[in-house]
């Protein structure tokens, strides 16, 4: 009997949602044990999906045409009702036939009703077939689904008479009375008592159901990383565990005065090859994988003379760490582990019958566990994923680093992967329709993903964007630097003698765009900085760290969020994603030759002084942060005025020029690419900018150049561009 939270019905709809409707009527009822958390349709607007959203329930809906094939749909569909991690799957009149990906999936745990008795009349017209056929008795059919059409395993039948005058209307209408009886009946004793399937046979109430807890008796203990392990094995000595281990890690554990077996012992085989053969033998493995729910599986177990895992505890070589140390490639090698994969891949595979534990993290939970009886399916299945997680993370760590070790003539690896951690799911996307959440990439530097929130409200998708779009810019600069951003541009950047400086420079280039914008600096919050912020409608604030007495300002503002971001180390690469792939490339840390002023060459106008220069020196590091086409004017180590976004570079001079007013006067200014005619630089000039900085490599670089000439103006030129999309 269930007991603990409900079961997670996804309920599959094709259209007026009346069998929906009495699932959701049953829910309603506690004792039913069952609660409906997603109704998905093959089309639009059909009037189940209404039912379930005025009753709250969450919708979706995967139209077969939208997608490229059905292969398409069948992977959406089964993504769809993933996310909502059910227990069990009903479709309540749903008109289509699933693929392969869903019932790789949710095959015994998909149930369909028919309206006929299997094996006879499949398809779509049972009834119509029924009197056709002249049968005296036809009925419904609850059954799990399988590739076939209404030809999976029958979970139960109700039968209907037909009568003398019986049209196929009225037939049909009678067989959706019992139909639904039928389903909320069965539906239900599924979820409360369990069920297994063996061939052809279901059966009720012979199965472990999610909550049931599973004892540990015999628990495989082999872990690189000791933390926590002698608490671990007293808890499970004091349970009356029995403890098989391999190697140190079974040293470690005699030494801590707890009984243990040596793997050696169990397989009669002695540890070789420099501890790379320990476990990798049937009588673990057996162990490991026996699904307990078959019988035939049990008796294979005794006529091998082989005990079952409950529990298996395990963690990895450090490879990634050894990597990072700068070991050598044998020495990484050494450090692949192979026994401990094998062994996890295992217990998670097999998680109905055993734990799998790979964190420390998760010691006390299982040490908790012990008192309560065991595990239940949910918590192994749950242990399960983060065990395939982990595996995950791991291969892809090698993967990558053999792709490096390959050293391709093009300089990129045949493969990249990206393992992403889900970190916390956000409020919504850009726009509240879409839905988001934040992910972590392990084997990046640590950046904006892992900052600490010290106040405010949670950060939304765009307050994640804007704020690395301005910790990246703050960080072009080794001086004190702010930058303000708003909807991933700049409002604002500047360097200063200190932070208070540079914030006062960079809202003043903009101060009504950077309203409700986010703010970066790359040196701690002091309270001057503080004072100034809070006199701001500021979203957030990113910074290394806050002064108390900073803090103590900033959080009296309740919807200001505040972020402590790790120390900047940004990855080489970055990602891009497209339409069925990434793109990559190598940041844009404005460091190629053309960006040391010293290489620079001076086209038009006199050299400029010290002081000017260094302007010039900003506006074109502070220009790698604006989107394309792109002009940045600056004065004072602050900009003035930016032209961000244009598809032409005159309207962006245009802007820029707009913005800075009467500041364009006196000002330098930097463009991210060539000028494809003078125009532009003739917008600046008129304005009263002094000197400009751009690549240069239009076909009509002499014409530009002879403008600038014209108007007394310096140019230099750098061949090295930086757009920004």
């Amino acid at each position: 009997m269930r007991s603990g939270p409900p079961a997670r019905l996804v309920v599959l709809v094709s259209g007026s949602g009346t069998n929906l409707q009495v699932l959701l009527d049953a829910c309603a009822d506690p004792a039913f044990g069952a609660e409906v958390v997603a109704v998905g349709a093959d089309r639009a607007g059909t009037r189940g999906v209404q039912r379930a959203a005025e009753r709250g329930v969450p919708t979706f809906e995967a139209v077969v045409r939208d997608y490229a094939s059905r292969d398409e749909w069948d992977a959406a569909l089964t993504a769809m009702c993933r996310e909502h991690a059910p227990d069990l799957i009903v479709s309540a009149g749903f008109l289509k036939l699933v693929g392969p990906a869903f019932l790789a999936e949710y095959g015994g745990r998909y149930v369909n009703t028919h309206n006929a008795l299997l094996p006879a009349f499949p398809g779509m017209h049972g009834p119509r077939d029924a009197l056709a056929y002249g049968v005296k008795v036809t009925g419904a059919t609850l059954h799990f689904v399988d590739a076939g059409v209404d030809t999976g395993p029958i979970i139960a039948q109700v039968t209907v008479p037909v009568l003398d005058d019986d049209t196929e209307e009225t037939l049909t209408e009678r067989i959706k009375e019992a139909e639904r009886q039928q389903l909320v009946d069965y539906v239900g004793r599924l979820v409360r008592d369990g069920w297994t399937v063996e061939g052809r046979k279901v059966r009720i109430g012979m199965a472990e159901t999610t909550d049931t807890r599973r004892p540990i008796r015999r628990a495989l203990v082999s872990v690189y990383d000791k933390t926590g392990l002698a608490e671990l094995v007293a808890a499970l000595h004091d349970a009356g565990v029995e403890i098989v281990s391999t190697g140190s890690t079974a040293g470690q554990i005699a030494a801590a005065g707890v009984p243990v077996t040596a793997v050696e012992e169990l397989t009669g085989f002695p540890e070789c090859l420099d501890g790379r053969v320990k476990t990798l033998h049937p009588k673990v493995h057996a162990g490991l994988l026996a699904d307990l729910r078959k019988e035939s599986h049990a008796e294979q177990l005794a006529e091998l003379g082989v005990a079952p895992f409950d529990l298996l505890v395990s963690n990895l070589y450090p490879f990634t760490q050894t990597v990072a140390s700068g070991a050598t490639p044998d020495e990484c090698v050494e450090q692949i582990d192979i026994g401990g994969p094998a062994m996890v891949r295992a217990a998670a595979k097999n998680f109905p019958s055993v734990a799998v534990v790979t964190s420390p993290a998760d010691y006390a939970f299982v040490t908790g566990a012990l008192a309560d009886g065991g595990l239940t399916l949910k918590e192994r299945r749950s242990l399960a994923a983060r065990a395939f997680t982990m595996i995950a993370e791991y291969d892809i760590a090698v993967a990558n680093w053999f792709a490096v070790q390959e050293d391709p003539a093009d300089g990129w690896p045949a493969f990249a992967g990206i393992g992403a951690v889900k970190q916390a799911v956000l409020r919504y996307g850009e726009n509240p329709h879409q839905p988001a959440a934040l992910y972590a990439d392990p084997a990046a530097p640590a950046g904006l993903a892992q900052a600490t929130q010290l106040h405010g409200k949670e950060m939304s998708y765009n307050n994640y964007v804007d704020a690395d779009a301005a910790w990246r810019s703050a960080h072009d600069f080794t001086e004190p630097c702010v930058a303000i951003i708003k909807h991933a541009n700049p409002c604002g950047i500047a360097v200063g003698t200190d932070a208070a400086d540079a914030h006062r420079k960079a809202h003043a280039c903009d101060p009504v765009s950077a309203f409700g914008g986010v703010i970066a600096v790359n040196r701690p919050v002091d309270l001057v900085l503080a004072e100034q912020i809070k006199e701001i409608f500021t979203e957030v604030v990113v910074a290394p760290a806050f002064d108390e007495d900073a803090l103590g300002v900033l959080t009296a503002k309740k919807n200001i969020r505040l972020l402590k971001a790790p120390a900047y180390g940004p990855a080489a690469a970055e990602y891009r994603q497209v339409g069925g792939g990434l793109l990559v490339q190598m940041r844009d840390r404005v460091d190629a030759p053309g960006d040391d002023p010293a290489a620079w060459k001076l086209v038009a106008g006199e050299p400029l002084g010290d002081a000017d220069l260094a302007d010039l020196v900003f506006a074109w590091r502070s220009l790698r942060s604006v989107k394309s086409n792109a002009i940045l004017l600056a004065s004072g180590g602050a900009s003035v005025g930016v032209g961000m976004g244009q598809v032409n570079r005159v309207d962006s001079c245009r802007l820029a020029v707009s913005r800075a007013g009467e500041r364009a006067v006196g000002s330098v200014a930097a463009s991210d690419a060539f000028f494809p005619f003078a125009d532009g630089p003739e917008v600046l000039f008129a304005a009263g900018v002094k000197a400009v900085v751009q690549p240069g490599g239009s076909v009509r670089d002499n014409e530009v150049i002879e403008a600038a000439t014209k108007a007394g103006v310096t140019m230099y030129l750098t061949g090295t561009r930086h757009f920004f999309h």
